[in-house]
């Protein structure tokens, strides 16, 4: 037996079942309401066994930072209506010891820090709307988002009060994505919205 995880588009995952059940033979499924949508069980005829849970949630909110960057995207229907994806520097860590050391990280912090500011503005008017004309209701504020980056830069922008709006949302993080660009915000869209599939098979089987 292996188990592993899978990212399955929605719109293809009913597909993906049918390729299942061709593999592993006919399964017996249940289903369980969550927050997300319904979560799937199934065990096939040949042992194999899979656990799939969905993130159904729109508007979808997507927020990525890294030290070289950022992306943020507020999503309909699996498409973007509003992003913003840029850059900023914040040196690496040195070998420096001593006063050089010190200054240098202040001066990192400092980078940090308003690399947090930037995130955070951009976040609330591209996910929350701005003073003039602020994002309410169903029309607008994320029902769930997609974070990525680095662990404890995401945490700094989405504990800021501007932010307030979008705590307890649920999240499906994805630290494991590059430098935020215009493309790696796409893919963090499509993975943020896929199928999650555990998956334990009986006999290698092509997904």
């Amino acid at each position: 037996m292996t188990t592993r995880v899978i990212e399955v588009d929605p719109e293809r995952f009913d597909r993906w079942m049918a390729g299942f059940a061709e593999r592993h033979g006919t399964y017996d499924a249940a289903e369980e309401p969550a927050p997300g949508g319904v979560v799937v069980s199934a065990r096939a005829a040949d042992g194999s066994s899979l656990v799939a849970t969905p993130f159904e949630h729109d508007p979808l909110g997507v927020v990525l930072v890294r030290r070289g960057g950022y992306a943020v995207g507020l999503a309909r229907a699996g498409a973007f209506t509003a992003s913003k994806v840029g850059t900023r520097h914040v040196q690496s860590r040195t070998a420096a010891g001593g006063w050089s050391q010190q200054r240098f990280a202040r001066r990192r912090g400092k980078q940090a820090d308003e690399l947090v500011d930037a995130v955070v503005g951009h976040a609330r008017r591209v996910l929350l709307g701005d003073d003039e004309s602020p994002r309410a209701g169903a029309d607008g504020i994320p029902r769930g988002l997609v974070v990525g980056g680095d662990r404890a830069l995401v945490r700094e922008v989405l504990a800021a009060p501007a932010l307030r709006a979008l705590a307890g949302l649920p999240a499906r993080e994805l630290y494991d994505l590059p430098d935020p660009r215009r493309d790696v915000l796409e893919t963090a869209l499509r993975r943020g919205r896929a199928v999650r599939v555990e998956l334990t098979e009986a006999a290698t089987g092509v997904t």
